[in-house]
């Protein structure tokens, strides 16, 4: 069906952003998913990007962004420097194999997503819902690590400094973080607004708020 195929198309156009290795394994878990289930499987097939991209990101940038280019780019680059080809042979290999794994995770996706679909059947949504628990839990765990946000506010009474940042972490760390997020959540739900829209908001309430420092 054309229409179904147009919103399948729309759904994946959605912000997925994962390691090049590791996020194979959801792309082919989502591919059986949508093959076994169709139309019906766009809410799972988000859902299970959102939940699983920020947990494979981690372990692939670790492992294939981090470790791997580390020891094996030194190693080549060394070599080189002594005048060995052989440095730049490895190299090639290491990315090589970066390339083999990306094919053995999407396969070993789709063979899961497969055997998800068909011994679990009516409970896809159950699947859904966990993972969108899972995606919240990641977006969560983001906020006090890239949400920057203080309240610079000191009140000073004679020898007494009351500082609004220290008694609003003994309230909740990260609290003002938590309210940017949770504004932010609030304005993409009206219907008037797109994610352009708000940013630019935010830009503005950012500027206003630090000039009159309410925040800093």
């Amino acid at each position: 069906d054309e229409d179904e195929l147009n919103e399948a198309v729309k759904n994946h156009l959605q912000f997925f952003n994962c390691n090049i290795v590791t996020g194979q394994f959801i792309l082919g878990a989502n591919l059986a998913i949508e093959e076994a289930e169709g139309a019906k499987s766009k809410d799972a097939v988000a859902a299970i990007k959102t939940g699983l991209m920020g947990p494979l990101a981690g372990i692939g940038d670790t492992l294939f962004g981090v470790t791997l280019n580390t020891v094996f780019g030194s190693i080549a680059a060394y070599m080189a420097l002594e005048g060995s080809p052989i440095g730049c042979y490895l190299w090639v290999i290491a990315n090589l194999a970066k390339i083999f794994l990306s094919k053995t995770f999407i396969k070993a996706g789709y063979k899961q997503g497969a055997k998800l679909v068909s011994s679990i059947g009516n409970m896809l949504k159950n699947i859904t819902d966990s993972a969108s628990v899972l995606g919240l839990m990641v977006i969560g765990a983001l906020i006090p690590t890239v949400v920057k946000g203080n309240v610079p506010y000191v009140y000073t009474s004679g020898e007494v400094n009351l500082v609004a940042q220290e008694i609003l972490d003994k309230i909740m760390p990260a609290l003002v973080p938590l309210g940017i997020v949770g504004l932010t959540y609030w304005l993409l739900g009206r219907k008037s607004l797109n994610s352009t829209k708000v940013i630019l908001i935010l830009i503005a309430l950012s500027i206003v708020a630090y000039n009159c420092k309410i925040l800093g």
